[in-house]
This record gives structure tokens, sequence and C-alpha cells, in this order.
């Protein structure tokens, strides 16, 4: 079959065309050839491009429109502010319904944009989310709902999975190599296996970390206000450290040992690419934080009644088995259902993975929408 792909494009609430002529909001719409789709999904990131979403050709060939939709924020996850991004899907979401003809629209939540897709639908249903501007509060009043949910090998919230990540071990936010031996993951004399009460030490003192900047970032916030300058950017050192993904017997699965999205968890730590390494102050209060951010899918799954499906990997080794639990435990619909699955995170493998996932997503639509 084959599927043809539109290039869509749109102003933003906050930002019109650029000056090159690229507009802030873009995505493609995924059809099968000649069909115009009763229904259809739209998928977003934080920060990730999802226009090309590994699953568009997939659900096209089952008969479903996919949009895979990107804010302004594509590639641009320092700077980013959720009640800019959810105005902007809701752009995305607007094009289905009056652009495309769409009846019934299906959010998914991939990775990380399981809590942002379930902001989405709580402040379109409830008005969950703290507007950071009057410019803001009226662009997120009215957005429309979406009409099914799926949540797809997602974390909890960007708060959560960060501080999961983090190095408790740093003791010096602008040294990537200071270390307190005695929270130190990489030192074989604390694990694997890992005890119970170093985990526990070592969780308690991610959160700290996570709290510290928090605290650090609003006295700076202050400090500034007395300056020329608003906002600034900064680092966070060494994001690869979750204990799961050194001892296999922390929430087993069928992951792969000592491996993460990055390949060797050690060497991904102390390397320059991770999640929420650059941030600008007050990105770090919308996203990361977690005592302020509210892109935490707890906030917001209460308000998500809709039908609504969990899918998670089994080898998935940076979206866990309580994950996914949390994600079902914590969505308002009584239609909500779990289903596990072989494959990595983004299901590359096994063969025919993808296909798999394509197969349940499209039974279970069919059966609702």
């Amino acid at each position: 079959m084959t599927v043809t792909r539109e290039f869509v494009s749109a102003v933003s609430p906050f930002a019109p065309r650029a000056g090159a002529g690229g507009h802030p909001c873009q995505g493609l719409y995924h059809r099968a050839a000649g069909t115009s789709p009763r229904v259809a999904v739209i998928a977003a990131h934080y920060d990730v491009d999802f226009a090309e979403h590994y699953l568009a050709p997939y659900l096209a060939a089952r008969g479903y429109g996919f949009l895979g939709w990107n804010t302004r924020f594509r590639g641009n996850g320092a700077h980013f502010l959720l009640d800019h991004a959810l105005a902007e899907i809701g752009v995305g979401v607007r094009w289905l319904r009056e652009q495309a003809g769409v009846e019934r629209v299906v959010l998914l939540g991939n990775s990380g944009g399981g809590s942002l897709m379930a902001a989405y639908q709580a402040q379109a249903v409830a008005g969950t989310v703290t507007a950071s501007s009057l410019e803001a509060e009226d662009a997120i009043a009215d957005l429309p709902p979406g009409d099914l949910f799926v949540s797809l090998a997602a974390h909890t919230g960007r708060p959560e999975v960060l501080t999961a990540w983090m190095d408790a071990s740093v003791i010096d936010e602008t040294d990537p190599a200071a270390c307190d031996p005695s929270l130190d993951p990489y030192d074989p004399a604390h694990g694997p296996p890992f005890d119970e009460e170093f985990q526990a030490r070592y969780r308690q003192a991610q959160r700290a970390r996570n709290i510290r900047i928090t605290a650090w970032v609003k006295a700076e916030l202050g400090r500034l206000k007395a300056t020329r300058a608003d906002d600034r950017l900064f680092t966070v050192h060494r994001t690869w450290a979750d204990l799961r993904m050194i001892d296999p017997m922390i929430e087993p699965s069928e992951r792969r040992p000592t491996w993460c999205y990055r390949g060797d968890p050690q060497a991904a730590n102390y390397g320059v690419m991770g999640i929420g390494m650059v941030s600008t102050l007050r990105s770090w209060l919308s996203m990361w934080s977690l005592e302020t951010s509210e892109c935490q899918a707890a906030l917001h799954l209460p308000h998500v009644t809709v039908p609504s499906l969990v899918i998670q990997a089994r080898g998935d080794t940076g979206v866990f088995p309580g994950d996914a639990r949390a994600m079902l435990d914590g969505l308002g619909a009584d239609d909500r259902r779990v289903v596990l699955l072989g494959g990595d995170h983004y299901f590359l493998k096994p063969e025919g993975a993808r296909d798999e996932v394509a197969d349940v997503i499209a039974e279970w639509l069919g059966a609702r929408a």
C-alpha cells in the first residue's frame, strides 16, 4: 500500500512565520494514498522531532491518519515552556479536525510525549496547567480535546525521569568530574547488585540534587532582576546514572543489562549528550524541576477519561515496568488496558516488532473508533 505524506505548517499563537520562511509548527500527515481517514493519530514530544515518527507509515497502511507534529521546541528543549507547547499541539489537533476532516483524534504519547499528551488532554478538559502569562492563558483556554489516548513506551514525566537518571554523587554542578565516593554508582564496591540501603540513599540524594538545582535557579532569577538579563543558560552534568541501567535485578525485565539509550551508561554519564543537560532558568522550572514543573503525568492522568491504551516494551532500557504501571494506575479512564510487547524502546528489534505494535493499536482503535 502506498502511503502519502503531506507537509503541514502553521503559525503559533506565540510566534509568526520566520523571516527566512519557516513556520514554527510543522509536521507530516501520513495516510494511505487516495483515502481520507476518519480517525487519525497525532504524536508530539517535548523536543524530539516526531514528523517522521516510526509508527506513521505502519498506522497509515492500516487505514489511520497519522500527524507527526512538532512544536517550535523541536530540537530546542533548552527553551521549553509547557503552556506554549500545549497551545501549539492544539494547532495540530485543530488542523486534523478542520483541514483533514478527521472525526476522531487519537493522542499518542510516546516516550517523553506520554506526560506531554496527558497534560494536553487534561488542560483541554479540565484546565490543569498554570499559564505563564495572560497571552498563554488565552492560548490554552480552549484546546480541542482528543477522543482516545495511547501511551507508548512512556516515561511518567520529565522531572521524574531526569531525577531517576541523575547521578546522585555529583557534588559540584560546575564540575563534571566532582564525585561523592559514597554515592558513586559506578564504583564496584557498591554494586551491582545494589543493596536496599544504597538504593534508598541514592534515590534520596537524586531528589535532593534536583531540589538544590531548583533552589539555585530561583535564586539566580532573583539575582538577575537587578541586571539587564532576565534569564540564562546553564548545564546539568551526568544524567545517565539510573541504578536500573546498571543493575538488571532492580525492576527485572528483558532489557539488556548495563545499557542505556546511548550504550554503556558509565561512558554516557561522563559524556556531553543527555536529557536536561542544557536549560534556561525558566525552562528548568517548566520542565525539569520536581518542585515546580507540571510536566508530570501524575498531575494530569486522572483527567484523561477517554479510552486509553498503555503499551510497554519488555526490553526497554530506559522506561521500566514501574513506569507502565504508574501510567495505567494514574489514568482516569474506565476503559483502560495495558499491553506488554517484546522489543526495545523504539521497537527496532525483534524483527516485526513495529508491525506488532501497529496491529495492537489498530485492533484497539477498531473496537472503539
